[in-house]
């Protein structure tokens, strides 16, 4: 970081961090473009999730086969704003730190209904009920 990452929005004069107010303008002075830390990945997540969808307490809505395939559906919540926990399934006797043996997906009671159809599977279109164009027949 430089030693005056503050400057006054109205005249653009440097200041040291020790100061809060530009000393001509009397503007409350900001940081330079560029000066703040970039967001952690815990940090990118957190603004995706959605606060509607974090209230009460955690319910099952999907099990993974392995830790993989739960990261994905972790993945999928997430870009809807859902957040998840994934937690190794019970009665699967693998250490903790492997990442075979299945997981469940869980997920606030208020997220719940939106997670189940984020990953309900989607309905595939009808050969019979298409609209465009057939292929030219050989």
């Amino acid at each position: 970081m430089s030693e005056k990452p503050l400057i006054c929005p109205d005249c653009g004069r440097d200041y040291p961090r020790s100061e809060r107010f530009c000393a001509d303008c009397e503007m409350p002075l900001v940081y330079l473009p560029g000066s703040q830390r970039e967001a952690n990945e815990r940090q990118r997540k957190a603004r995706k999730i959605k606060p509607q969808y974090a209230e009460g307490r955690l319910v099952k809505v999907a099990r993974a086969n392995n830790q993989p395939e739960a990261e994905l559906i972790e993945a999928l919540l997430l870009e809807e704003g859902i957040p998840s926990l994934l937690r190794r399934s019970g009665g699967f006797d693998v250490p903790d730190f492997l990442a075979a043996g299945p997981r469940d997906v869980l997920v606030p009671e208020s997220g719940a209904q939106a997670a189940r159809e984020a990953l309900a599977p989607g309905t595939e279109l009808a050969a019979d009920s298409y609209d465009g164009p057939t292929p030219a027949e050989p």
